[in-house]
C-alpha cells in the first residue's frame, strides 16, 4: 500500500520515422491530392487518351497565355504528359510539369517540375539539394492549384476566354 509508482512517458514517434526532423508524409492526403489532380487533368483534356497534344488559353490580369499538354509516353495503364504554360510570364518562370497519370488507379503524380526530378516522399532537412521536407507533397499541391486555376479561367473552342477578376 503506500508504494510510489513512477511512470515514464516516452515519445516513440521519431523511433518509427527515419527522418530525424519528425516529418512523415500524410499518405491519405497525398493520394487524395493525386486523385483530384487526375480528375482535373481529364476535365481539361478529355481526349487525352486519343490525342497526343492539346492546348487552351488562360487570362491573368489581361495577359493571355497558353497552357499546353503533350503526351510524352503512353502505355496500357499509364500516360506521362508534359504540361506547360507559355509565353514566359513577366514575374517569373512559367509552370512546367511532367505528370504520370495512372489510369487504373485514377491518380496523377508529378514526376518532374521545372527540370527537378525524382521527388522523395520525405527529405531530411537541411539536405544537399535544399529540398523541403515535404517537397513531393508541395509539387503535387502546386499542380492541383495550377489545374484548378486553369479550370476556372481557361478557354477552349467551346467556351469563351474568361478574364480573371
Amino acid at each position: 500500500m503506500g508504494e510510489v509508482v513512477q511512470v515514464a512517458i516516452v515519445d516513440h514517434r521519431n523511433d518509427m520515422n527515419p527522418n530525424e526532423n519528425g516529418y512523415s508524409i500524410d499518405l491519405s492526403a497525398h493520394m487524395a491530392e493525386c486523385d483530384a489532380n487526375y480528375l482535373r487533368v481529364m476535365k481539361l483534356f478529355p481526349k487525352l487518351r486519343e490525342r497526343t497534344a492539346s492546348a487552351f488559353a488562360v487570362c491573368l490580369n489581361g495577359r493571355r497565355a497558353q497552357v499546353s499538354v503533350e503526351v510524352a509516353e503512353r502505355s496500357r495503364y499509364t500516360t506521362v504528359i508534359r504540361l506547360h504554360q507559355s509565353p514566359e510570364a513577366p514575374w517569373g518562370a512559367n509552370p512546367a510539369f511532367r505528370v504520370r497519370l495512372y489510369h487504373d488507379a485514377r491518380c496523377a503524380e508529378v514526376i518532374e517540375y521545372q527540370c527537378a526530378k525524382h521527388f522523395n516522399a520525405v527529405y531530411p532537412y537541411p539536405n544537399a539539394g535544399m529540398r523541403q521536407r515535404d517537397e513531393k507533397a508541395q509539387v503535387n499541391r502546386l499542380l492541383g492549384e495550377f489545374l484548378a486555376f486553369c479550370l476556372r479561367h481557361g478557354a477552349n473552342a467551346r467556351k469563351p476566354l474568361l478574364a480573371m477578376e
